[in-house]
């Protein structure tokens, strides 16, 4: 031990001299914030850091478990500490005397479940559309619009009931004899063939290069060595951490991101006061980047890979770009002179300019990148190239085999994956099917564009935008386009002059900046949790989520409307 704290004094004293100019009070503390992030980032992969988040938010007690029905406490935790486990009751006073009701009787979740499936009856008795496919459809529709909304019970495993309402309802009619309807057999091959398609491959795909490019610290790397050229200015230093938001968004999608950037900055948070302007616009700025980086590249957000199930032909990855890009650095320019102007975060901020990471790539760490660059490649000449591979989603197999057949991920990374994704994505494939096969779709479509076949192509896209940006500032990014975007397309194909694929575009790109709300996307929710290291309490409130989340997705809007409509009718959508 008194060797190695004689070394450990010897490295401690050099540092100090080339780095704290002699103070080694500040190269010791230094030394050790060095050593913990590079002991979490050897250990730990964005995916990981997601899940206990989510874990630290699901088990705040240790032995409690939080059930639709209430709380229910081990059972081996009740033995160990002597008690019984009792029922929680409330007592409800009626005509007949007080009676007792179990607590979860009573409570919003149980609640919306009932009115849910009260609902949902009442439409299946009710003859509303012309034939009982459509009908039972319907009924459908509503349910889990209403379960996804509430979030009653989790978003995939009301995605996890439509292939079984689909196949019992007998909602699938023949694609060969149109009236027929399919009976439970042949449904329910249609059904899960319609939930693993080439869009989930493209999404496992998308996962795999994330998780590589965070396991070897590629991706925070990257981050550094941009985070380092910023300097000490606080607009610049804003303006930086929120293109480097953007840019991860693009390839660790927008629900990573963010962790992965507040990460980054926490030495920079930590030698800011608690109360300051620049910390808030930093954490705000960080979010409202990362929602509008997930509409930059296909892969960045779920909502991008339903866009692409709903174009038919599909675009390419150039042709995305071609639109995306400049609506994104646009977006993001505006919302930098929002925060500027609301915050003001360069008064009496002095900022330590972060230093990058010097260590040379590593053999495995050039190998990855040359990967993902490659498989981006192919992505991007996908069209060209379909006389060869056929479909994006098997160019997407490229990584998986590379990068878990060498072993550089390994099969506890492939069980990180954000399973719970998948499925809603495959749950909403299924979806869209069934509402297709059974005309419902189609009827709902033909009664809209009644109403609409008198408006422009562009008015139609203002009042289609406005419409998303309202849903899915109130639900889920994800949710609001598996609801909407087949309903677009379809409207889109039954116009005099037709163009459903702009129409998927603009309400995908809307999808994502909608975001005024603290629930308006997971980058929101990451960013309202953040804490302020010193006292715990929050960075930001509701109001900062209103008073220029909501003027953020308004700008948004606008940028959409005007240059990504012209850039769409330029790549000729």
């Amino acid at each position: 031990m008194a060797t190695i704290d004689a070394h450990i004094d010897k490295i401690e004293g050099v540092y100090a001299e080339i780095v704290t100019r002699g103070n080694r009070a500040l190269a010791s503390r230094e030394l050790r914030l060095h050593l913990r992030e590079q002991l979490v980032w050897e250990r730990n992969t964005v995916w990981r850091e997601m899940i206990a988040i989510e874990r630290r938010g699901q088990a705040l007690n240790v032995g409690i478990r939080q059930t639709l029905l209430g709380t229910d406490e081990d059972p081996e935790t009740a033995r160990r500490q002597g008690d019984k486990q009792e029922i929680l009751t409330t007592e409800v006073s009626t005509p007949l005397g007080r009676i007792q009701f179990p607590l979860w009787f009573c409570s919003l979740s149980f609640g919306t479940l009932v009115l849910s499936f009260a609902v949902f009856g009442a439409l299946l008795s009710l003859r509303i559309m012309d034939t009982p496919e459509q009908q039972n459809c319907l009924a459908m529709l509503v349910l889990v619009s209403i379960l996804w909304s509430t979030e009653a019970i989790p978003l995939f495993v009301t995605s996890l009931l439509i292939p079984f309402l689909v196949v019992v309802l007998g909602i699938m009619r023949s694609e060969d004899k149109p009236h027929k309807r399919l009976g439970p057999k042949e449904a329910t091959g249609v059904v899960f063939g319609a939930m693993w398609t080439p869009v989930i491959m493209l999404l496992l795909g998308g996962f795999t290069i994330a998780a590589a490019l965070s396991k070897y610290d590629i991706a925070r790397r990257m981050a550094m060595f941009v985070l380092s050229k910023a300097g000490s200015k606080p607009h610049v230093v804003l303006l930086t951490n929120m293109f480097v938001s953007m840019f991860l968004s693009m390839w660790i999608s927008n629900v990573a991101s963010p962790v992965l950037c507040y990460s980054i900055i926490q030495p920079l948070l930590r030698n800011l006061p608690p109360e300051s302007n620049f910390a808030k616009s930093l954490v705000l700025g960080i979010a409202l980047a990362a929602n509008v980086g997930g509409a930059a590249s296909p892969i960045a957000s779920p909502q991008n890979i339903i866009a692409l199930q709903n174009m038919y032909p599909s675009i390419s990855w150039g042709t995305w770009f071609f639109i995306s890009l400049p609506v994104c650095i646009i977006s993001i320019l505006l919302i930098w002179g929002l925060l500027l102007v609301t915050f003001h975060p360069g008064r009496n901020q002095n900022i330590v300019p972060m230093r990058p990471v010097k260590d040379r790539f590593t053999g495995i760490q050039y190998f990855i990148s040359a990967v993902t660059l490659g498989t981006i490649a192919l992505w991007c000449v996908s069209h060209q190239l379909e006389h060869v591979f056929g479909d994006m989603g098997v160019i997407a197999i490229i990584p998986l085999v590379l990068f878990f057949g060498t072993g550089i991920l390994n099969k506890e990374d492939f069980n990180n994956f954000l399973w719970t994704i998948i499925i809603l994505a495959a749950g909403g494939l299924c979806l869209g099917k069934a509402v297709t096969s059974s005309g419902l779709l189609h009827t709902i479509a033909a009664g809209i564009t009644a109403r609409v076949e008198h408006l422009s192509l562009y008015s139609v896209l203002l009042v289609f935008c406005a419409l998303i940006l309202v849903i899915a500032t109130f639900i889920s990014h994800t949710v609001a386009a598996l609801i909407i975007l087949p309903l677009v397309r379809q409207i889109g194909v039954g116009m005099e002059d037709p163009h459903p694929n702009l129409l998927v575009m603009a309400s995908a790109l809307m999808c994502s900046v909608a975001m005024g709300l603290p629930t308006s996307g997971f980058p929101n929710m990451t960013a309202i949790m953040t804490e302020v290291p010193q006292t715990g309490q929050r960075y930001l409130h509701v109001r900062h989520f209103l008073s220029r989340g909501i003027p953020s997705s308004l700008m948004s809007f606008v940028v959409i409307v005007t240059i990504g409509y012209g850039l769409m009718v330029v790549a000729g959508l």
